[in-house]
């Protein structure tokens, strides 16, 4: 069986040659049939063609083993490169928008768009379902959340060319080319709002951040099964390649040897991978029971992060 990285770069190449393909397809109709909307979604399969060349890229460098100056490893090149690649869709959204709101202003004479736009159309839409089936085969195979976004944008994708297919049909059954315009518009918020979107998820893992909360609470729950741990708190919870790192200080009765405290420690760790499976690494303080502390800036105790839900669920 293929190694993960193997098939992440097998992939990759593929999504970039398809993209390739159906970009220039769809840019060059465009322009020879004069449609705005599929020069629109040309570029748009450009700036995927930009994705999987990051891909590839990113991909080499998360392969890298820790070293002196990456002691936790390259898994963050992931978010880095999800960033450059939303101002990448973002500046292509805007000059697009830019062109569509001219285009629909104009006052010359517009021209119907001619039928070859609905036929490279057509081929797009059938080209992008066949790729990202393709990325989410692969993604499911050797569970890579990269190339599972990748599908999920290419699947956008297909939502995008049929909106340009229902544009075209507009403009050609009401005889209104400016229904073309409107669609690059429509396409080209689309494409904003994706670029906006990927941008906020990034935002996660660069600003050590989890998206789903709720695993602090399994977090305290897997103490709580453990006999002998208690009082868990300054629990930190951060992700690296969409998998969690976890700091946790525990308390325990302070008479007792290293080895049974040790003991314990590690029977918490094992408790919390259960609940937990994707772990990165979990760095675990144990202190003897009734340890005073003053007010802890970093980190959530069980009473504390019931406040926040709390707090959150009134300010809704």
């Amino acid at each position: 069986m293929k190694d993960k990285k193997t098939v992440l770069l097998h992939t990759s190449w593929i999504s970039t040659l398809g993209n390739a393909f159906l970009s220039v397809a769809k840019l060059v109709i465009g322009f020879i049939s004069g449609s705005l909307a599929v020069i629109s979604d040309g570029i748009d399969s450009a700036s995927d063609v930009v994705i999987s060349i990051v891909m590839l890229f990113t991909a080499r460098i998360m392969s890298r083993p820790p070293d002196k100056e990456h002691v936790f490893g390259h898994e963050k090149a992931e978010s880095i490169a999800t960033k450059v690649l939303s101002l990448v869709i973002f500046f292509a959204g805007i000059q697009m928008l830019i062109t569509s709101v001219k285009q629909t202003f104009n006052a010359e004479e517009k021209l119907l768009p001619s039928l070859p736009a609905i036929y490279v159309t057509v081929f797009s839409i059938a080209g992008k379902l066949i790729l990202a089936y393709y990325q989410f085969h692969q993604a499911k195979k050797i569970d890579s959340s990269m190339l599972r976004a990748n599908a999920k944008n290419m699947r956008n994708d297909v939502i995008i060319s049929l909106s340009v297919l229902v544009g075209l049909a507009f403009t050609f059954v009401l005889k209104m080319p400016v229904w073309d315009a409107v669609t690059g518009i429509l396409v080209a918020l689309y494409i904003l709002y994706s670029a906006f979107g990927i941008f906020m998820d990034s935002n996660v893992e660069l600003m050590d951040s989890v998206k789903d909360t709720s695993v602090y609470d399994k977090v305290f729950e897997a103490v709580s099964e453990v006999q002998d741990a208690e009082r868990p708190h300054r629990v930190r919870i951060r992700t690296i390649g969409r998998m969690y790192v976890i700091g946790i200080d525990i308390e325990v009765d302070g008479g007792i040897s290293l080895n049974e405290a040790h003991k314990i420690a590690n029977s918490v760790e094992e408790s919390i991978r259960r609940k937990i499976p994707n772990i990165y690494d979990i760095r675990m303080h144990v202190e003897p029971r009734g340890t005073v502390h003053d007010d802890e800036k970093f980190g959530l105790t069980e009473q504390s992060l019931l406040c926040r839900t709390m707090k959150h669920f009134w300010d809704k």
